[in-house]
């Protein structure tokens, strides 16, 4: 509604344009108006996802990591432990086999060294061979005439963590192939070694035992193991 002046057609009270009106006016349409407030969103968003992780994203993100990390070290640690007895009790079973098969080939005694130098040399008949083992655990020793000769080094893998839980047993194996103990008549039917660690806590155990002189057995089981 106007209130005319009495000049007519002269408005006294001025009627506002709506804001449509004035933007109209300025040559934009609503569709420029929405461009443009699309193409600020979108640097706003630009921006936002600049700035990369916030404090909080990375905290959770190291105490994932963090608690992964308790949880594996833990495990590999054992799974190379048991790697490692297994290793060495198959080297021990190994330089087994070799005294069994050179004395065979020689036709000649052969020897697995104890390491036990007393062990080696308990046998006063044959005295050379315990003398050439010393107390190389694991190697192997021939008879070539009277003469000890090393056919096979001592077991590497007998060291920290891993060891003997006693002594190994000394073998003398004859030309037959048949293994017994330093110092005794019959095939050998007991332990030859038992492999373990203290810092596993079952399964720590690798059992080597051998039944009449030449068949072999090896066992995993759990139990102490005496710090070296």
């Amino acid at each position: 509604m106007q209130v005319l002046s009495c000049q007519r057609g002269v408005s006294l009270i001025e009627v506002q344009k709506p804001q449509n009106a004035v933007a109209h006016s300025s040559g934009r349409g609503p569709d420029a108006d929405d461009a443009l407030r699309r193409t600020a969103l979108a640097q706003v968003r630009a921006r936002r996802h600049a700035y990369g992780f916030t404090l909080v994203e990375l905290m959770i993100t190291l105490v994932v990591a963090l608690v992964l990390i308790m949880i594996a070290v833990p495990s590999f640690r054992t799974i190379t432990l048991s790697n490692k007895l297994t290793t060495t009790a198959n080297d021990v079973v190994g330089a087994i086999n070799i005294a069994r098969m050179e004395a065979i080939k020689r036709n000649a005694s052969t020897q697995l060294c104890s390491n036990s130098a007393s062990g080696n040399s308990s046998d006063p008949s044959s005295s050379a061979l315990g003398g050439g083992c010393g107390t190389k655990t694991g190697a192997v020793y021939a008879l070539n005439g009277t003469a000890p000769v090393e056919v096979l080094a001592g077991t590497v893998g007998i060291t920290s963590p891993i060891q003997l839980n006693g002594d190994m047993t000394a073998l003398r194996f004859t030309a037959q192939g048949l293994g017994r103990k330093v110092g005794e008549t019959t095939p050998y039917g007991k332990t030859v070694a038992d492999i373990c660690t203290s810092q596993m806590s079952t399964n720590n155990h690798r059992v080597i035992m051998m039944t009449a002189g030449s068949i072999l057995e090896t066992k995993t089981i759990s139990g102490d193991c005496p710090s070296s």
